[in-house]
């Protein structure tokens, strides 16, 4: 089937929850309080960004999000880049995240923690709290002020929650990595925000492995020359805390401020809360500057409307601290909801693993990868005959395109009743621009919508919008997640470079998309690797749907060749474990790619390689092997891949074949 014709519909929400869901009961309380009819979702969201201001403001009260200073409007200038959000407002981000630690529902479960080297840990809202308020004492204790940077190289567990929690009551910023990063890439991230706290595991377990990370973090340690003072959480149980003068471990620390409560410090809504990062391919990353207020509402809207997170809800979004992901998923305790954490390899003992702690802890709201769907599926897992996963209502996926096969298997074969949520946005507003709602039904290989508050359209190369044609993904209105700024770049130069050189006023976010008939999303891929050949722009999404949907590929990269002014696809193709990319596999994959896509999507290259290079978030490199491929002098940082092996291995395998540029 052509993805231009109208995608079959493979859920629909039943009445109870187009009535009940929370944002259905949003929709109700908006038209009691005058606003509307709206006849359906699509009239909500005209509205939500015709009445820009008039939608921000109650999604604040409809959540119930608390302030110490109301603002004085909305918006204050509406301008992109510089838009000023809730001016004059002082709030506290931790504050929201833990407002359920007083009152009737402070010891009901807020964190259940599970990894690979220490037993489950389970912490109600109320003991959260106080050990939110023993770490700040500490940290308080150590010199550590409002703007400090405060990092963390941890695992998704439960200390990188109390030390986020910890840092933003009061006032300093957090940012976080994961420690399965290399030294230099966690400097080439830390070293630029020049922390004055860390916080930080002696290693992690992963696929049944240890890994004693001591000596690199020592190393580590010593590179940073801006930390007063290190915690050391045992991640692994059996070998002791890291060494160094600075260094206190994690018990001792919360038993010096133990009896604290947290400061909650108000602070204006501007005032940063994270520091994330690019994924850093082509030198050191770029440092993301999130702000209190916007990330917060913004987070709200995402999780409590469109996601329908709520009290009682159970939340597990499977994740490393080096990921946006983990920022997303720590804001669900502001719902009153579990926060479920998993750490280690989601494979491991096999990819059975984590549908049977999604079974075991009852959850309701379920985060993954489109890759560890794609695993599923072609693992031939069924895990509806498996696991009761009657709990769960919600399946996000995010990370790159969900192929519409595994919108089949879904349904068929893991949990057909759930909605399943595929959204998409980034690192970059630390939230989506398009997504899932429970009020529409979700159709074969697309996004349900554009998110409420988001005016986001397909521009072509004019700047002009499109009626379902295929463009630029742009968002013409501010919206309160986008950065507050870049670190270091005063101006805001390469801030302003990053997302609004291509259209002045409007930020560019560098998806390739089109908007359906019926307000569906269909992302093709990152804009700057989409393919021309013949003039023809083709996204990169459009050929792994043909070719990783095949059961003799285990995974793929495609890339462009520029060539004689015209451009050559070239297919990477890693084979299934036992198989080989034969004759027979090539032409099945050229039919595939001809008769699925087009003609003009047919590789003139067709390789084996021994595995796919991806950064340490999970998302393919194809911008790292296309410089390689058209001779660029740019270097890539190897430090940001989470295997470089591969790219060394895809290097060699083009010179072979005569590909590389002499």
């Amino acid at each position: 089937m052509s993805q231009e014709q109208t995608a079959p519909i493979v859920w629909r929400p039943d009445q109870e929850t187009i009535e009940n869901s929370h944002m259905g009961r949003y929709r109700r309380w908006l038209e009691a309080a005058g606003h509307g009819p709206f006849a359906d979702y699509h009239a909500l969201h005209r509205w939500s960004v015709e009445q820009l201001e008039t939608f921000w403001q109650t999604v604040w009260d409809y959540t119930g999000l608390v302030c110490d200073t109301p603002a004085d409007s909305v918006l204050g200038k509406r301008r992109m880049p510089g838009a000023e959000w809730f001016p004059g407002m002082r709030l506290n981000f931790a504050a929201n995240l833990l407002r359920m630690a007083d009152g009737d529902n402070a010891d009901r479960e807020a964190v259940v923690a599970r990894c690979e080297t220490r037993d489950d840990l389970r912490r109600s809202y109320r003991q959260l709290k106080a050990d939110v308020g023993a770490l700040e004492a500490f940290l308080a204790g150590q010199g550590i002020r409002q703007g400090d940077r405060v990092a963390g190289v941890v695992t998704n567990g439960y200390e990188a929650l109390v030390g986020m929690l910890a840092a933003t009551s009061m006032g300093a910023i957090w940012s976080s990595a994961s420690p399965d990063f290399g030294v230099g890439a966690i400097l080439d991230r830390f070293g630029q925000i020049e922390p004055a706290a860390l916080v930080i595991v002696n290693g992690y377990g992963y696929g049944g492995k240890v890994f004693d990370r001591r000596e690199d973090f020592a190393e580590l340690i010593d590179g940073l020359g801006s930390l007063r003072c290190v915690v050391s959480v045992r991640q692994l149980p059996d070998v002791e805390h890291i060494a160094g003068s600075l260094v206190t471990g994690w018990e001792d620390a919360l038993a010096e401020g133990a009896g604290k409560a947290p400061s909650y410090t108000p602070l204006p809504p501007e005032h940063p809360v994270y520091i994330l990062y690019s994924s850093g391919t082509t030198g050191k990353p770029k440092c993301i500057v999130h702000g209190t207020a916007g990330l917060l509402v913004n987070h709200a809207k995402e999780l409590m409307l469109h996601g329908d997170v709520g009290p009682g809800d159970r939340f597990l979004y499977f994740t490393t601290c080096g990921w946006m992901m983990w920022n997303w998923q720590a804001s669900a305790l502001l719902t009153g909801a579990t926060v479920v954490t998993v750490d280690g390899s989601p494979g491991y003992p096999d990819l059975n693993s984590l549908w049977q702690t999604v079974a075991d802890e009852r959850v309701t709201h379920f985060g993954t990868s489109a890759r560890f769907l794609a695993g599923c599926r072609k693992a031939g897992l069924v895990p509806r005959d498996s696991f009761d996963l009657s709990p769960m209502r919600v399946l996000f996926s995010t990370g790159s395109p969900l192929l519409p096969e595994d919108y089949d298997w879904v349904y068929t074969d893991a949990t057909p009743d759930v909605l399943l949520g595929s959204i998409a946005g980034g690192t970059d507003i630390c939230g989506c621009f398009v997504g899932c709602t429970p009020l529409l039904p979700v159709r074969r290989g697309e996004i349900q919508c554009r998110l409420l508050g988001v005016d986001a359209v397909a521009y072509d190369e004019d700047g002009h919008a499109l009626e379902g044609g295929r463009g630029e993904l742009v968002c013409r209105q501010p919206l309160p997640s986008m950065p507050v700024s870049f670190w270091d770049d005063p101006e805001g130069e390469r801030y302003h470079a990053a997302y609004f050189e291509t259209f002045p006023g409007v930020w560019a976010h560098g998806d390739f998309i089109r908007f359906t008939e019926h307000g569906g999303a269909v992302i093709y891929g990152r804009s700057d690797a989409t393919l021309n050949p013949g003039g023809v722009r083709i996204g990169t999404a459009e050929i792994y749907r043909q070719v990783e949907t095949e059961t003799a590929v285990r995974d793929s990269l495609v890339v462009g060749r520029q060539i004689e002014g015209d451009v050559e696809v070239v297919l990477l193709v890693v084979p299934a474990e036992g198989g080989e990319l034969g004759d027979e596999l090539v032409k099945r994959l050229k039919t595939r790619i001809r008769e699925g896509a087009s003609p003009r999507h047919v590789p003139k290259h067709i390789l084996a390689v021994p595995d796919i290079p991806y950064t340490r978030s999970g998302k393919k490199v194809e911008l790292a092997v296309a410089r390689l491929l058209n001779g660029s002098a740019r270097a890539d940082n190897r430090d940001a891949l989470a295997n470089p092996e591969a790219l060394d291995a895809i290097r060699e395998r083009l010179a072979t074949a005569g590909l590389l540029p002499a």
